[in-house]
């Protein structure tokens, strides 16, 4: 049984805080996304940086994952922990429904069958639903998408004989899907058996983690650098949304975390009485140089002789 480092997929410490997880995120998800990698294994490399921040950056998914991650040999293969029962009835220990089901079923190599550890069958005149999830790029949200999924399911013989096969279909995905929405795909779940009825297949969507925008509700959030000069004179720049660049307008004397507003580019609304998009924010930071010299320390110093401005005036009269 393989062990995924996910410390390693994103090159940070095992102590990294959240921050430092979500800058690494971003950086590797900006050379791997598969819209502008050229890299020959971009979209897997993608997958895999994905699901490492999902799992490290929630707390409680990486308080699970470091509790076992000691199991996990330096060949790559895994031990499991101490009392850990592959017998044992999954559904006593975990919940198919569950994140900490989810989380080790992706560890492990066995997402996408059925939510849990096992391939058991439930013999009954219909047979099991499956629920997994389906991974959809914020992009893909704006219009009608159709996405191959694969998934491995028993097949009953004639003379009651069962093997497994790996079940492929095109799915439509509709504008407009949210975060742990549910799609029912009738009749796409295991058999009961050779003449059963087949249980149901249930896609719950996951929005895949954008290297540069956040999510708030129908709203995406952007973070703009800008160089001092920028925010103190105003200046015109190119802006990334979800369905091209923009030209973007920034007030002269603009602050830090100051946030402007672009209507409609947003994320679609799916209910008729909110139809439309929500709007994106852009959220102003001022960034320094890093490199500098006698020369740009001198203009700095001028500056500061010439603008006579306390950045700290309102601490005078606490």
């Amino acid at each position: 049984m393989e062990f995924e480092d996910y410390y390693k997929a994103l090159g940070v410490e095992p102590t990294a805080d959240k921050k430092d997880i979500k800058v690494a995120y971003r950086k590797l998800a900006r050379k791997y996304h598969p819209d502008v990698s050229d890299h020959k294994d971009a979209e897997e490399k993608f997958k895999e940086v994905t699901e490492a921040y999902e799992v490290l950056y929630d707390d409680k998914k990486r308080a699970e994952y470091d509790e076992v991650r000691q199991y996990g040999g330096n060949d790559g293969g895994f031990r499991p922990p101490p009392g850990w029962r592959p017998e044992a009835n999954p559904q006593e220990e975990f919940s198919a429904n569950s994140d900490f089901s989810d989380f080790f079923a992706s560890m492990f190599g066995q997402a996408g069958q059925n939510s849990d550890f096992s391939s058991r069958r439930q013999q009954t005149r219909k047979g099991r639903d499956i629920e997994t999830d389906l991974p959809i790029f914020l992009e893909d949200t704006l219009s009608d998408e159709s996405k191959a999924i694969s998934y491995t399911i028993p097949q009953y013989s004639a003379d009651g004989r069962v093997s497994e096969i790996t079940k492929t279909l095109n799915v439509k995905i509709p504008a407009g899907v949210e975060a742990g929405e549910r799609i029912r795909l009738k009749g796409q779940g295991e058999p009961a058996g050779p003449n059963g009825v087949a249980g149901d297949l249930y896609l719950r969507i996951r929005l895949v983690p954008h290297p540069l925008f956040d999510v708030e509700g129908h709203n995406l959030i952007i973070t703009v650098p800008l160089a001092p000069w920028e925010a103190a004179l105003g200046c015109k720049l190119v802006m990334p949304t979800l369905d091209g660049k923009i030209t973007m307008s920034i007030p002269a004397n603009s602050q830090t975390g100051q946030r402007l507003r672009v209507r409609g580019k947003g994320l679609v609304k799916k209910l008729p009485a909110d139809s439309g998009r929500g709007d994106l924010y852009a959220v102003l930071k001022v960034t320094m140089p890093t490199n500098t010299n006698d020369d740009i320390n001198k203009i700095w110093l001028e500056l500061a002789n010439k603008a006579a401005f306390d950045a700290r005036a309102e601490w005078s009269d606490k």
